[in-house]
């Protein structure tokens, strides 16, 4: 009696406990990569479910069939072989399990991976997010305006996030849209998103990145594209423009509020995408000049020392 009223007290508490909580943003998708990664989450937490309960199910089952009973001490058991449909089912459902959670995240990697489906002809909004210690900077180049630890963009538009780091590796994630992705410092990877309703949101660095990684948040505000054009035209009347002073001034390691600019910095401190490459294939270039003039040279001396 005891043991059943505290199994009792625990439920009611975890109940209670449960009541209270916020949903979980990954469950509540506001765009249509988030909504088909939630699908997945719900579907795999599914299946785990049912798994649980049949074998607590088979638990119990065998427990109360096969207790220990009352026979006498000299009672000998039958022999009994192996069963091969328990023993297929057994390894066979697990295999089947394991081959169908594959297949799914396998398809939804390349849907989540790619331009929304419908928008493939529709212009993306390309936006370059990159971090520092411990803020995020949005750059909108072809609007011509800058933000810092906020996010404004328009609904049923797919959105291009360039992302990159200036300092270690971060991770860009606005779970309602969708999964993260790293901003690396010497690299840029690009993150397809849509948001296709309006409303606030919350983006985070999910990569530990020092002691500041806890507050390396920012506000994402998906509106309409009328609202996003306004709110361009007015940020172009009313922020000032951003140097390159200023700008070395927020990579400097600390946590800001929100801030927004006219201009942005990509134009004195660009994305690594193409300097990087372009450094690279220099390098190559240089390396190759310099390897034939001294193979030239080599062959220059041969050919005196022969005469």
């Amino acid at each position: 009696m005891k043991l059943k009223s505290l199994f009792l007290i625990m439920m009611l508490t975890v109940v209670t406990a449960l009541a209270g909580c916020e949903p979980l943003l990954v469950l509540d998708p506001k765009g249509p990569q988030a909504e088909r990664q939630a699908s997945d989450i719900v579907r795999s937490i599914g299946i785990m479910s049912f798994i649980v309960i049949v074998v607590f199910a088979i638990l119990i089952f065998v427990l109360i069939k096969y207790r220990a009973s009352k026979q006498s001490p000299d009672y000998n058991p039958p022999h009994m072989e192996g069963n091969p449909w328990v023993e297929g089912i057994v390894l066979g459902i697990p295999v089947l399990i394991v081959a169908y959670l594959s297949f799914v995240s396998v398809q939804s990697n390349y849907i989540v991976e790619s331009t929304p489906k419908g928008y493939e002809d529709k212009k993306p909004l390309v936006i370059y997010a990159s971090s520092s210690n411990w803020k995020w900077h949005f750059s909108y180049p072809e609007e011509g305006i800058e933000t810092l630890n906020y996010l404004y963009i328009p609904t049923d538009r797919p959105i291009d996030f360039k992302l990159y780091s200036y300092g270690p590796i971060t991770s860009f994630w606005i779970p309602q849209l969708g999964g993260q992705k790293y901003a690396m410092s010497d690299m840029t990877t690009t993150l397809h998103l849509l948001a296709d309703e309006p409303g606030e949101m919350i983006g985070k660095n999910a990569n530990f990145s020092g002691k500041g990684t806890a507050e390396n948040t920012f506000n994402v505000t998906a509106m309409s594209p009328t609202e996003f054009m306004d709110w361009v035209k007015e940020v172009k009347e009313t922020a000032k423009p951003i140097t390159k002073d200023k700008f070395n001034e927020l990579l400097k390691p600390g946590h800001l509020g929100q801030m927004t600019f006219t201009g942005t910095h990509l134009g004195f401190s660009p994305a690594p995408e193409h300097k990087h490459n372009t450094e690279k294939v220099e390098s190559n270039k240089q390396s190759d000049e310099m390897n034939m003039s001294t193979d030239m040279d080599m062959d220059m001396s041969t050919e005196h020392s022969h005469h």
